[in-house]
């Protein structure tokens, strides 16, 4: 009798809407794989004209089966990245998603971010067991797509903001870097924000340190294919253990979260800034409150925080800040490190850009 009660207390239209969601989640993950294969293959690039298209002269746009074709096109239409016009028999990618899917350049370019979560999901066997045993799993274990997808989901932000408002943002910073600046990108990665600034500031001098020495050999073939190998270098090193000294300014973008030893990572920027220097620290966009992240952008950063970040910072046995850390306790780790001045300076939906000084 309980269970029957228990039974017949449900809501039958919530249990079938979250039974709706739940297709919906379905469709999405198998979806996000076929977007991630439809930009590996060429696929939107070969619709970004908008002409209108069949299965078969897809592929033959784009050197591939028609048989495997076909299908990917009727889920691409289900999820609403494509459009289908049932009296041609045709489909169309809309100009507003080619912007997103085929054009690597645009700031609203999301095909990296397919990339990187799919090589995140990847991480399910290691997470598992390390919900269970406290370990962690570094950067460096993760597939290989994590790399280079985290460059094109990070670049396109950087693309549209760092230039334009992030370092404006900063107290004297931009005139600086116009006259000639020395600047520390630490966790560089591929270096797409190191090579943002130094197209930008000619004058100044760059340095990219990462401990991940694959991404260090990309960042230099990345620098000199823009031309800019001229004033940067890229060096293989810690955030604790960077060279240098008297940096104009030291960026952290999107990886302070991800460090073993924040509070020891501020403390080598601090030892190494110029005394009216300035340190650049780009966050995933958080709340303060749990409640604060229950939306779409929260979603996918605590996502990303179980499968990567936090794993990565526990691997090196220290304190996991995660990728929704508040305010509060990123300022914790920066004060601990001997910056006394921290202050948002700017944010956008996806990110928060903080200003710290000595």
């Amino acid at each position: 009798m309980p269970e029957a009660t228990a039974v017949s207390s449900i809501d039958e239209a919530k249990l079938n809407a979250f039974m709706g969601k739940v297709v919906g989640e379905w469709g999405a993950l198998l979806g996000a794989a076929l977007v991630h294969l439809g930009d590996k293959l060429g696929f939107y690039k070969a619709m970004a004209d908008g002409a209108p298209l069949t299965s078969v002269e897809l592929a033959q746009r784009t050197g591939t089966t028609e048989r495997y074709v076909r299908e990917w096109l009727v889920n691409q239409a289900a999820g609403g990245y494509i459009d289908y016009d049932p009296m041609t028999g045709r489909y169309r990618l809309p100009p507003e998603h080619a912007i997103a899917l085929a054009d690597t350049e645009s700031p609203f370019f999301v095909c990296g971010g397919f990339q990187a979560m799919l090589a995140l999901a990847r991480a399910e066997p290691r997470i598992s067991q390390a919900f269970q045993t406290g370990e962690g799993m570094f950067w460096g274990e993760h597939d290989h797509n994590l790399f280079e997808g985290t460059e094109r989901f990070f670049k396109p932000g950087y693309i549209a903001n760092l230039v334009s408002a992030w370092i404006p943002a900063l107290e004297g910073v931009e005139a600086k870097l116009k006259a000639g600046a020395k600047v520390a990108d630490v966790g560089c990665g591929h270096g797409a924000s190191t090579i943002i600034m130094a197209q930008a500031y000619p004058q100044s001098r760059f340095y990219g340190f990462d401990n991940h020495a694959p991404s260090i050999e990309r960042a230099r073939h990345a620098a000199q294919e823009a031309g800019v190998d001229d004033r940067i270098e890229f060096h293989v090193a810690s955030s604790e253990d960077f060279p240098g000294e008297d940096y104009t300014l030291i960026t952290f973008f999107d990886c302070f979260h991800d460090l073993g030893n924040p509070a020891g990572s501020a403390r080598r920027a601090s030892e190494t800034l110029d005394r009216e220097g300035t340190v650049m620290i780009v966050e995933p966009m958080a709340g303060n409150a749990v409640e604060e992240n229950l939306n779409p952008v929260g979603r996918v950063f605590s996502g990303a925080s179980v499968l990567c970040c936090t794993p990565n910072a526990l691997a090196y046995g220290g304190h996991a800040l995660g990728t929704i850390a508040s305010d509060a306790a990123l300022k914790e780790m920066v004060v601990a490190g001997g910056l006394s001045h921290f202050r948002r300076a700017t944010q956008t939906p996806f990110n928060r850009v903080f200003e710290a000084k000595l």
